[in-house]
């Protein structure tokens, strides 16, 4: 084989897996541009897309597959594309309080935490808690048919007490707490959570557990 057909045969290659990474990335119901890049395909390609009718953008690098269009509940569907279009973006404050139902507070804003050495990000109707350990608590929830990050409910609980007033707080953990909850918490993981966090909580949480 001469060069000029090594060259080609490469070429060749490398469109081929170009395609079967847009033909796998095309099997998901949301797609975020960060994804797309990792599978070697362009802004421009999901414009095309999107012109096409294939996808919808629904925000800041974020598209729905019109294929395998994913149900989302109509409460919730702002602020789980909005999370899902945040690098490492992680639900907290009285967005995680109103999702575990521990508070009737409307959230004015989406409460993201990203990691602190996150650049600016500010947009309308976003708040961003930058934290330093993004990692500790974190897990998933099904909202309609999509996972999104959230911190787990002891960690929500904790943070509340850094996020939000007082009242806000102690509200929630009695609500944790109460009979019939469906996110009761684990006092033992709280008070490791609130040590590593530097919140104190014990006096509240001695409050509800006694």
């Amino acid at each position: 084989m001469n060069q000029a057909q090594a060259i080609k045969t490469e070429k060749h290659g490398e469109a081929s897996t170009k395609q079967e990474a847009l033909k796998q990335l095309m099997e998901k119901p949301v797609i975020t541009a960060r994804d797309a890049r990792k599978a070697g395909i362009s802004n421009a390609l999901l414009d095309y897309h999107c012109k096409t009718g294939l996808l919808t953008k629904v925000g800041r690098g974020l598209y729905v597959n019109a294929k395998h269009s994913p149900t989302v509940d109509f409460e919730w569907e702002d602020l789980v594309y909005t999370t899902l279009s945040i690098s490492n973006g992680v639900i907290t404050g009285i967005s995680a309080l109103a999702i575990y139902g521990l508070t009737e507070e409307v959230a004015r804003f989406h409460w993201i935490a990203v990691p602190n050495a996150t650049s600016k990000g500010e947009r309308p109707n976003l708040k961003l808690v930058r934290v330093r350990n993004i990692e500790l608590g974190r897990t998933t929830i099904k909202i309609g048919d999509i996972e999104v990050p959230i911190f787990d409910v002891e960690r929500t609980l904790v943070e509340a007490f850094r996020l939000t007033s007082v009242e806000t707080a102690i509200k929630a953990l009695k609500a944790a707490f109460a009979p019939g909850s469906k996110h009761k918490p684990d006092p033992k993981k709280m008070l490791e959570y609130a040590r590593r966090l530097h919140v104190k909580i014990d006096s509240y949480l001695m409050m509800v557990t006694t």
